[in-house]
Formats: structure tokens, C-alpha cells, sequence
């Protein structure tokens, strides 16, 4: 499991240094503010990247994930319980899962129809967050003490 700890971290890390990279101004996938709104948020009317403080608040929530996995395996010493830490895995499993399920519902692709973000989405985004959940998922299980 320790590889599977290893693999989500890093995916997760990647992610979060990509909202950093939003939060200091940062365009791509786009080639303006306009088009990486459109590619990465997409909700009705909207045509530009959020506050950096949204960036960073994701970034954030997205670090504190990123270490999860690592001390569920015990890589590093944490002053919580391994069946606190299995749990609150199995919460950030359900976050990743019910966004990727989100995403391939009616209602989701009424909230966010716009281009190229409704296709990344479907193609990239909503398959990545139900594979990081179930990861999470499977480390919570499996290391949960008995």
C-alpha cells in the first residue's frame, strides 16, 4: 500500500502546486485568464479565474490531502491515531468520489456546460477524482486497525 500512498500523493501534490500556480496568475490550459476560466471552473458566466484566495484555499485543502496517505502509512510520525486518520481517509474518499460522480450526472453538465471545460471534464477531471477517491478508499480499508 505504501505504493499506492506514494502515487496519490504525488498526483495530489501536482494538483495543489497547479492551484498555486492559478493563485499567483498563472494561465494554462488557456491562453488568457478568459480561456483558463473556461477550461479549469466553467459555471454559467463566468469569464475569469477566481481570487487568488480561491486558488490558495484549494491549494491548501488539496496539501493537507496530499499528506494523508503518507501518514496513514506512518511514512511520518503524526500525533493522531491510525484508525482517526483510516477515518478522516474515508472522508476525503467520499469528497473525491461524489465530485467524480458529480461529474457524469444531467445536472452537473446544466451547472458547467461550457466548452472545453464540460469535455476535459468527462475526459480528465471527473475520472481523476473518482480514481484518487477510491484510492483513498482502499488505503482507509485496508489500513484501518482491526
Amino acid at each position: 500500500m505504501i505504493v499506492l500512498a506514494f502515487a496519490v500523493s504525488l498526483v495530489l501534490l501536482l494538483i495543489t502546486a497547479l492551484h498555486v500556480y492559478w493563485g499567483i496568475g498563472g494561465i494554462w490550459p488557456g491562453r488568457d485568464a478568459a480561456s483558463c476560466a473556461r477550461a479549469v471552473i466553467c459555471f454559467h458566466g463566468v469569464d475569469e479565474m477566481p481570487a487568488p484566495f480561491a486558488s490558495f484555499a484549494v491549494a491548501a485543502c488539496l496539501g493537507l490531502a496530499t499528506l494523508w496517505p503518507m501518514a496513514l502509512e506512518g511514512i511520518f510520525a503524526t500525533p493522531f491515531p491510525k484508525a482517526g486518520l483510516a477515518a478522516t481517509s474515508l472522508l476525503i474518499a467520499l469528497v473525491f468520489l461524489a465530485r467524480g460522480i458529480a461529474g457524469f450526472t444531467p445536472w452537473w453538465r446544466r451547472l458547467t456546460p461550457e466548452q472545453p471545460f464540460a469535455r476535459l471534464d468527462l475526459r480528465y477531471y471527473s475520472p481523476l477524482c473518482l480514481l484518487i477517491g477510491l484510492a483513498f478508499a482502499i488505503l482507509a480499508v485496508t489500513e484501518f486497525p482491526a
